[in-house]
């Protein structure tokens, strides 16, 4: 599933000529972004609710690089979650190419923040989450994954 598509920008460039590493994690967050408000626990559920994730936990792969000027699709591949964490992956393919630049897998937690402690997911993000695996797992891709032992179903 698509989640964003971004223009690589000259700030985000080092001087080897391509996207510094720091860089792809933002990507990459925007994308999150975009499936964390879908679930109810993004920027505005943050602000209104007191209640967001925190990752606690990445691998990253850089497979080719991206310049600046190039357009990148950032797709999300994987999701599961228990009580009270999310474990996903996010894809980044050049759209001009379509070949894979970049993965990174994540592993958050659900956090109250006005103690800033974890909390267990509401029934209605279980159920948003839920349907979201129901009407997408046929295409998630499990291979290679680090946190599925994570995981505590």
């Amino acid at each position: 599933m698509l989640l964003t598509t971004k223009k690589i920008i000259k700030d985000w460039t080092d001087y080897n000529g391509h996207m510094n590493l720091s860089y792809y994690i933002l990507v990459f967050d925007m994308g999150a972004e975009v499936i964390l408000s879908k679930f109810k626990m993004g920027e505005h559920s943050a602000k209104t609710t007191k209640k967001s994730t925190m990752v606690v936990e990445t691998h990253t792969t850089y497979n080719k690089e991206v310049k600046e000027n190039d357009e990148v699709d950032v797709f999300i591949s994987y999701f599961n979650h228990d009580k009270k964490r999310l474990h996903y992956k996010l894809e980044m393919y050049d759209k001009a190419k379509n070949t894979l630049s970049a993965t990174t897998e994540v592993l958050s937690l659900y956090i109250d923040l006005n103690i800033r402690k974890v909390a267990e997911f509401e029934n209605e993000k279980i159920k948003i989450m839920d349907d979201f695996i129901l009407n997408n797992n046929k295409n998630f891709n499990k291979e290679g994954l680090k946190f599925l032992n994570k995981i505590k179903k």
